[in-house]
């Protein structure tokens, strides 16, 4: 542990007077952060506000449930003022941060408007243009979850067939079919991959960064929130927004419950009747359209 860990482990016990388990779990949150912030090589004590945006963005969209988001962002706000209260920091950057509403939570939801301007905002003259529409395309165009893009090996991609074979939570798997617009731009990233000297361990691993590694999950969150900015989508996009999109979509064009239930892989129905919730208006104009009582004049 570095020192300023040992010092926060100290003040938790010593002068907050906290049980073993609450100092546990205050720590553990903070190491989440830790891990998160990595990647950016960047430490919890240099974080902004924004960083730590990101970060809670993140765990939300793991669909980590928001009592338990709101439990590690007040573990993280308890190190923050920490720091301000031993003189290591000027700021609070933790201030403007919200508490996740406690209920049902709607997610985001893109138009298929706004996901070709997104599409159409890559600029495939640079050298990942081509890996990140193939990215956008498949996360729109099967729903997957971000760990399950990282993971995503070439040999389980059957191009002639369609279809995926995909890792989800647990390491459970589930084949799930591809686009024709994702089947086409992965096979013009796999022209560019071919390219490029995969690091030891990412030698069947489909998307990859510059120098051979696999991306990691905030980089797709880089990429996306990158592209939805220079789209001018105004919403908070995330990789998870796409599939929030794809069942959405799908749900509106008639799909069943069960279907849109196993392409994303949940346990339950219940969670993908989430889904249900989203677009009143659509269902409205459904039932006024197709139940007999409704046709009635």
């Amino acid at each position: 542990m570095f020192p300023i860990l040992d010092e926060y482990h100290l003040f938790l016990k010593l002068e907050k007077a906290l049980s073993e388990n609450t100092i546990e779990a205050y720590e553990n949150d903070l190491m989440k952060l830790t891990v998160y912030l990595s990647d950016a090589h960047i430490s919890p004590e240099e974080a902004t506000t924004a960083h730590l945006r990101d970060f809670i963005v993140e765990i939300s969209d793991l669909g980590i449930h928001p009592r338990s988001q709101a439990r590690i962002l007040s573990g993280i706000k308890s190190f923050y003022h920490f720091l301000i209260y031993k003189n290591k920091r000027d700021d609070d950057p933790t201030e403007l941060l919200e508490s996740p509403k406690i209920g049902l939570r709607l997610p985001e939801v893109l138009s298929v408007e706004e996901i070709d301007s997104i599409i159409a905002a890559i600029d495939l003259s640079k050298p990942e243009g081509q890996r990140n529409k193939a990215i956008i395309e498949t996360l729109y165009g099967s729903g997957l979850r971000v760990s399950e893009l990282t993971g995503l090996q070439m040999s389980n991609i059957y191009m002639d067939e369609g279809y995926m074979l995909v890792e989800g939570k647990g390491s459970k798997q589930r084949l799930v079919p591809l686009s024709s617009p994702a089947i086409k731009q992965i096979g013009l990233w796999k022209i560019d991959r071919n390219n490029l000297n995969a690091k030891k361990g990412a030698e069947d691993i489909l998307f990859l960064n510059r120098r051979g590694a696999k991306l990691t999950r905030a980089m797709i969150f880089t990429i996306v929130k990158d592209l939805s900015a220079k789209a001018g989508i105004r919403k908070n996009v995330s990789p998870h927004t796409f599939r929030h999109s794809f069942a959405t979509h799908l749900l509106e064009n008639g799909a069943n419950l069960r279907a849109i239930q196993q392409l994303l892989g949940h346990e339950s129905i219940t969670t993908t009747e989430l889904y249900t919730h989203i677009d009143v208006h659509f269902l409205r104009k459904t039932i006024l359209e197709c139940h007999p009582m409704y046709q009635k004049k």
